[in-house]
């Protein structure tokens, strides 16, 4: 097989007019020129310099670091010339590389977004749940929390709330007991609130426990129902000296009540 050998060097000038001028360059690759001084690239390689006229788009080396806004071939081709990637890019519009993902170049989290991350990822080890840190608080109410999703977290112990007068009770006073002490000889009625007034949740239970020489209790019920345990009649209920009842919500508008010193 024939061969043309053909020296390298420099480009030549611009042929006459009809002519075009095939040469190789001191990069061993192949170019032509045409009257109009357009010089361009022959066959496959990994020529550099500026991309005029039409490209073969596998000669061209260039790397875009951006968007590609071209329309046309050409055009995306001559636009991926100017869009090279380099080192100083790198942490500014490209994001560098950080092993543990501590440190984001260029990248400042608004005031809303490090709230967040503050509340519900917390720091290094300490993980939390629904904006609460794990374990033992040392202060502080916990609220809205169940056990199954459905039953409220209670207490391990009967809170006591003490009472020497009259008294209405409350939505807080769910779980605990409430203590008449001895030092109140005078009798005193405690009143369970109906439904429509304090919605206690179904299986609420409430304690009324009345001290050594303490003036007699009358718990009372406005107009819900209170059934007493085993004979089942309804009404206020009375607890003497040394007695303690318990009230248990079997449905929203009913409780059951039993207990030793209890008529």
């Amino acid at each position: 097989m024939g061969q043309h050998l053909m020296p390298e060097g420099a480009a030549p000038s611009t042929p006459a007019t009809g002519y075009v001028a095939v040469y190789a360059k001191a990069d061993g690759l192949l170019y032509s020129k045409d009257d109009a001084g357009v010089e361009t690239p022959l066959g496959g390689g990994t020529a550099t310099g500026t991309n005029t006229g039409d490209q073969i788009a596998s000669t061209v080396p260039n790397t875009p670091a951006g968007n590609i806004v071209a329309t046309t071939v050409q055009a995306a081709i001559n636009e991926l010339d100017t869009e090279k990637l380099s080192p100083a890019n790198i942490g500014v519009t490209v994001q560098a590389y950080d092993a543990d993902l501590t440190t984001w170049a260029g990248v400042t989290p608004g005031t809303g977004v490090a709230t967040a991350l503050t509340v519900n990822v917390g720091a290094v080890g300490s993980p939390v749940v629904n904006g609460g840190a794990l374990g033992t608080p040392s202060s502080g109410t916990l609220t809205n929390c169940t056990k199954d999703g459905v039953h409220e977290i209670g207490y391990l112990e009967v809170p006591q709330n003490t009472q020497s007068a009259a008294y209405t009770l409350v939505l807080a006073d769910a779980g605990k007991h409430i203590f008449h002490p001895s030092a109140d000889t005078t009798a005193r009625t405690w009143t369970i609130p109906a439904n429509s007034s304090v919605a206690y949740p179904v299986g609420t239970a409430i304690t009324f426990t009345n001290q050594n020489a303490a003036g007699v209790i009358t718990i009372a019920i406005t107009t819900d129902t209170m059934r007493l345990a085993g004979a089942g009649t309804t009404g206020n209920r009375t607890l003497a000296a040394n007695g303690v009842a318990t009230a248990l919500k079997v449905t929203a508008t009913e409780w059951i009540i039993s207990g030793t010193g209890l008529t």
